[in-house]
Parts: C-alpha cells; sequence; structure tokens
C-alpha cells in the first residue's frame, strides 16, 4: 500500500484518523501500532513476522548494552547488532546480485555455476534498517536513554508514516515523541499536516506521474535510435519525475506526522537549485545525508584526517555505500561513484571555479551534472546506461519526438516548482506556506488549494491507471 493508492486516500487513512482521534490519550500508540502493522502487512505479510522478530532481537541486545558496565561487552552488542541487521540486509538485497556476478565470473573459468532461488527483497528493508543502526549506536553513545517498553520500539521501527520511503529518523530524534505527543497534537498542526500532505499529494500525482509516463516511453526505446533532443526530453522528464516522487511522498509522510502530532525532520529543499555537488547532497534526502555522515563517514575519520588522500577515500567510500543503499546494480555504484568523484574535484578546484561562475551558471552547471548522472539511477545495465549518454552528446539527429501538449504544461511547472526559490519571492512564498504561522485568512486559501488538489489527485489515480513509485523497491 503507497499513500498515492485509492485504498490508502479513500480507506485506509480517512478510518486510522477517526479511529486515533476518537480515542483516548493512552490507547493512541496501541491504535498507531495496529495500523502500522496493517499498513506493512497489506504489501508484504510475510515479512511482518520478519521485521517483528529482528526488533524484537535488537530490543534485547540494547536492553542489555545500556545496563552492562563493562565496555567490551558493550562493544560486542554493538557488533552483534549491527552484524545482524547489515546481514539480513545484505541476504534479502544483495544475495541476488553476489550470486549473479559470482557465477558470471565462474563462467569465465569453465566452473559449473551456483544454483540458488532468487529472493524477494522486503518492502521498505533499506530504510527501517539504518533506523535499526541508529537505535543502539544512539543508546551506546548515550545519546539517548532506550526505550522501556518493545512495542514503543516496535512502533518506532515500523510507524506507518515514514515505513516504506522515510525520511530516516534517528532515534534521539524521535524517542521522546513516542512517549507523548500532546504538545504538538493541536488543530493548527493537524491542518497544516493535511495542507502538507495534499501539496505531497499533487507533486506526486500531478506532476510526477505525468512526466514519468514520457520518461518510460522514452527509455524503453531503443538507445541508439533515439535523437539529441529526444533523449534529452527523457533524462529531463526523469530528473523532475525522481523529484517531485521522493519529495512528494517525503511531503506525506511529513504531513501525515504532523497530523497526529509527531514532528518528523525535512528530507529535500529545493535541491535542483544548488550551486554545486557537495550542496545538492546537503539539499537531496536530507535523512540519508545524516545517516551516512552520522554513522558512517565521521566514525571514518571525517573531515578530521590527517591528510587528503584519506578524506577523499572517506568521501567515496560514503558514496559507494550511498550507490548501493539505493540498489543492488552496477549502475547505482557507478551512480554513487560519479557523485564521490565530483565531491572530491571541489574539494581539490572544481567548487572556486564555480563560485567564480556566479549563481546562475553554477546552478545550471549542477544540474545538468545531477541530470547525466540519472541515467545510471534510471537505466539497469552500464551498456545501456552508457548508450544513452552518448546520444545525450551525439548532435548528430536533432528531431524531437511529438508529445502531447498537456506533457509541456506538466514539465514547465516541474522547472517553475524546482527553480522557483531561486528568487527572492518563491523562497518568501515557501517559508510562509511551511514554517510560519497562518492567519485565519490564509487558512481559508490553503484549505481550499488543498482540497482542490486532493481532489484532482483522486480523479487523476482514477483516470490515469498510472501510478508508480520510484522509491518502493528501496
Amino acid at each position: 500500500m503507497v499513500f498515492s493508492s485509492i485504498v490508502f486516500l479513500l480507506y485506509f487513512l480517512p478510518i486510522f484518523l477517526i479511529t486515533y482521534y476518537l480515542v483516548a490519550e493512552k490507547y493512541k500508540n496501541w491504535v498507531l501500532l495496529f495500523f502500522s502493522i496493517f499498513f506493512y502487512s497489506w504489501g508484504a505479510p510475510k515479512f511482518i513476522f520478519v521485521i517483528i522478530g529482528t526488533t524484537f532481537i535488537d530490543f534485547q541486545i540494547v536492553k542489555y548494552l545500556s545496563k552492562s558496565q563493562n565496555q567490551t561487552k558493550k562493544n560486542s552488542l554493538l557488533l552483534f547488532s549491527v552484524v545482524l541487521n547489515l546481514g539480513l540486509l545484505f541476504y534479502f538485497k544483495y544475495s541476488n546480485f553476489f550470486v549473479e556476478n559470482l557465477n558470471s565470473f565462474l563462467s569465465v573459468f569453465g566452473v559449473q555455476q551456483i544454483k540458488w532461488v532468487e529472493l524477494i527483497l522486503p518492502i521498505g528493508i533499506s530504510f527501517y534498517t539504518f533506523e535499526t543502526i541508529t537505535y543502539v549506536v544512539d543508546v551506546y553513545r548515550k545519546v539517548h536513554k532506550p526505550l522501556v517498553n518493545f512495542w514503543d520500539y516496535l512502533l518506532y521501527i515500523i510507524l506507518f508514516p515514514k515505513l516504506i520511503a522515510g525520511p530516516i529518523i534517528r532515534y534521539h530524534e524521535l524517542a521522546d515523541q513516542i512517549s507523548t505527543r500532546t504538545q504538538n497534537d493541536t488543530i493548527d498542526n493537524r491542518l497544516m499536516g493535511f495542507y502538507r500532505f495534499s501539496i505531497g499529494l499533487g507533486k506526486k500525482v500531478l506532476i510526477a506521474n505525468q512526466l514519468g509516463i514520457q520518461a518510460d516511453y522514452i527509455f524503453s526505446s531503443n538507445y541508439s535510435d533515439l535523437s539529441t533532443l529526444t533523449a534529452w526530453v527523457g533524462i529531463l522528464a526523469y530528473t523532475f519525475q525522481i523529484y517531485f516522487d521522493f519529495s512528494g511522498y517525503s511531503d506525506m509522510a511529513i504531513g501525515i506526522a504532523k497530523m497526529i502530532g509527531f514532528k518528523f525532520p525535512e528530507n529535500f529543499n529545493n535541491p535542483y537549485t544548488s550551486k554545486s555537488i557537495t550542496e545538492f547532497w546537503r539539499r537531496w534526502h536530507i535523512s540519508l545525508g545524516n545517516w551516512m555522515r552520522n554513522y558512517l563517514y565521521i566514525p571514518l575519520g571525517g573531515n578530521k584526517v590527517k591528510n587528503k588522500s584519506r578524506l577523499f577515500f572517506n568521501l567515496g567510500l560514503v558514496f559507494i555505500v550511498s550507490g548501493l543503499w539505493h540498489g543492488a546494480s552496477w549502475c547505482f555504484v557507478i551512480w554513487g561513484i560519479y557523485h564521490g568523484i565530483f565531491l572530491i574535484l571541489e574539494r581539490i578546484f572544481l567548487k572556486k571555479i564555480l563560485d567564480k561562475l556566479g549563481g546562475v551558471l553554477s546552478t545550471f552547471f549542477t544540474f545538468l551534472l545531477v541530470s547525466i548522472g540519472w541515467v545510471f539511477f534510471r537505466v539497469e545495465k552500464v551498456e545501456n546506461a552508457i548508450i544513452y549518454i552518448k546520444r545525450l552528446f551525439s548532435f548528430d539527429n536533432f528531431k524531437l519526438e511529438t508529445f502531447e501538449g498537456e506533457f509541456y504544461i506538466f514539465f514547465c511547472l516541474a522547472i517553475l516548482f524546482s527553480f522557483f526559490t531561486c528568487f527572492n519571492i518563491g523562497q518568501k512564498i515557501q517559508d510562509k506556506l511551511f514554517f510560519k504561522k497562518y492567519s485565519d485568512r490564509f487558512h481559508l486559501i490553503i484549505a481550499t488549494v488543498s482540497i482542490v488538489l486532493f481532489l484532482l489527485s483522486v480523479s487523476s489515480i482514477t483516470s490515469l491507471g498510472f501510478n508508480p513509485f520510484i522509491y518502493f523497491r528501496f
């Protein structure tokens, strides 16, 4: 079940909210836990036992870890928990990839291939595995005390607004909100949560889906036959599709959380307005970037290393891991390496050049680099990705496919909403919409807009019949 489905919008969410608001305060967590388990079981009924079982084991490990005064024992329990969770992630997500590549290697020497039954990937495993690790690490570092009740910990892991596609919320950011949310559970927050949800739904359904139709059409073509213009339309359509798809889903998650008294961290901050790849990664999938920095980059030494070669190694490793986190494919690995290389180049000399270019040119250059990188994210095979990139720069055929007029309208809207915060007026509008207190008049205006967006989105889902979710597979 995804947020942009009719089942969720017209059945699950209304029933959940009515039940949640009607029950007494002491039962709200139980209602939330029940609906979260149901939400996950709808799409993966067998794997619900995996997630409950692993969270129970982790809860017990952290319980003993927090009580232990023996540092060696604490280190061993930390290591066991991290290995257990990463081991499960590797087994479900990467074993198919590992066996496939091993068999390809063995075939070169004529060795018999390993027989292997391909595994199904549990929904959201990449997200909740990282959150499980934050729990044990935060307790180990004494950033926050462990939860006393197992059911509260299970709720932290399986909380449905963030379960499938994040944001990845570190334990200490959410722990106190599990216990009580009365301070944030206000009428204003419920209304603003609905507004945020409707805006996110509109971004996903009315923009991302429309662009995704043309992106899928072009990427399903024979790449060698694509004209330069058509290839650029394809990758730009996908560039905007993935942003409005994933940021829209994050907006919906933040909105639902706000409606029930939770405060989730922001996950996107207009990433295509970035003036460098370094800045892009401060604005894109912020919760993943924060996780990588706090639980991988800093433990490796971060910026506080003796020489630049170690710094560059740290950056490279983090982005190789980031690529692999997104999927078990060489294309994802190359995508991570691609971003890592430009981050290193910015540290060496590129950032100085971008600063001299000025805002407009540096933003354009960064957007161009990011868009080209998305080819590896979208195409499944490396050789096909290389062919596609060659078509982008072939300049031997400028014939453009004929697209429906609606596509160009949504394409222009995507450009507008991706870059409108480059101007002061756009930034002020966004701040007022998401972060300022509303007047009664502004509430009325945004409520009307949100209801219209919600109804248009439901209508579009029903009539279009095209409603993919890019990050569902991660």
